[in-house]
């Protein structure tokens, strides 16, 4: 818990520390247990301060706006909402919010360095990094304590280049791994446990059509992730009405088997790794379906998808290979050329 400067031991400091603080008063001296951490020339305190403290006496934008009008400006409220979603839920967010102490809020070490003092106001810190987890944490009704790390005496030429090194610097992690790690941490949703079922289905089956074109865990060049795979398989669930990965995996495996045939025979096999081309025959998918319903009875083979699409392979090979449009015009002009070859 804070502390505002008056008699009092570093056990009772120490003691107050464990609670969760009100809101001090503008100009209170308030006090937080620290460390000193030391890397090559820079030097930056470690600490942490609760949730509701911290909202009050920092702020994201210039110094003339209020806190939280400034946050709101400049911020997702979703992402923010979202964050405070997950600690009222009973999350963990570890990763520190990076601060820079500004002049008037007097910060420094005292107590040999053991202990962090500054005067509170509400643009005693700039927020370097961590704008949303702090007004996150801010609308939560979760208190909780927030590590911070407090750069002193920056300039303004350093603050911005800090705030850039650190967004520059730090690569989120990449969509593809979060949808592999979700399954291990049964954080998946319903749809995205399903179609990751498909997914590894066509990944790891030795008769997949696809074996050998996809990547697991990653974005790879001529590969084709879970990101695209999810975006061209999900407007179709529906067509599945409640059926589980094999049935759903067995059919489309059929369909991308006279897709394959059909792109080998254009001497672009690759093609198929291509968003535009992929979501392409993702979306005519459905007209495919229906043909080869009225046709063979629904009789989902890989040689009864091929009669029905052979009229789209007489586009040109560049139209796969290297679409020049859209995901809807690539998947319109294939819809014509379905139309083109049907026959009474």
């Amino acid at each position: 818990m804070a502390t505002r400067v008056k008699p009092a031991s570093i056990v009772d400091l120490r003691r107050h520390q464990e609670g969760v603080d009100e809101i001090p008063a503008d100009g209170d001296e308030v006090r937080y247990a620290m460390s000193l951490v030391r890397q090559g020339e820079h030097r930056f305190y470690v600490l942490s301060i609760p949730s509701n403290v911290l909202a009050a006496c920092s702020f994201a934008t210039t110094k003339d706006e209020d806190p939280l009008v400034g946050f709101q400006r400049v911020l997702d409220k979703k992402r923010a909402q979202d964050i405070a979603d997950y600690v009222d839920s009973g999350g963990s967010i570890p990763s520190s919010v990076v601060l820079s102490a500004q002049p008037d809020s007097n910060f420094r070490s005292v107590d040999r360095s053991k202990t962090a003092a500054f005067k509170f106001d509400p643009h005693a810190f700039l927020i370097i990094d961590g704008q949303h987890r702090v007004f996150g944490f801010a609308k939560a009704k979760t208190a909780i304590r927030v590590p911070v790390v407090i750069y002193d005496n920056l300039t303004k030429e350093q603050e911005a280049r800090l705030f850039i090194d650190i967004n520059t610097k730090q690569r989120p992690v990449p969509k593809e791994l979060l949808l592999a790690i979700k399954s291990l941490a049964r954080s998946e949703t319903d749809i995205e446990a399903l179609l990751g079922q498909v997914f590894d289905l066509f990944h790891e089956d030795g008769q997949s059509a696809l074996l050998g074109w996809t990547s697991s865990s990653k974005k790879a060049s001529s590969k084709l992730d879970r990101v695209t795979f999810n975006a061209g398989l999900r407007p179709h669930l529906s067509l599945f009405d409640g059926r589980d990965a094999p049935y759903m995996y067995g059919i489309w495996n059929a369909y991308f088997q006279a897709v394959m045939s059909g792109l080998n025979a254009k001497q672009v096999p690759g093609a198929v790794t291509k968003k535009t081309t992929f979501r392409a025959f993702c979306d005519i998918f459905p007209e495919v379906v229906q043909r080869v319903q009225d046709r063979y009875r629904s009789k989902y083979i890989a040689d009864n998808f091929a009669r029905v699409i052979e009229p789209v392979f007489t586009l040109a090979s560049t139209n796969f290979s290297s679409p020049k449009t859209s995901i809807l015009e690539l998947a319109t002009e294939m819809k014509k050329k379905l139309r083109a070859g049907l026959a009474l």
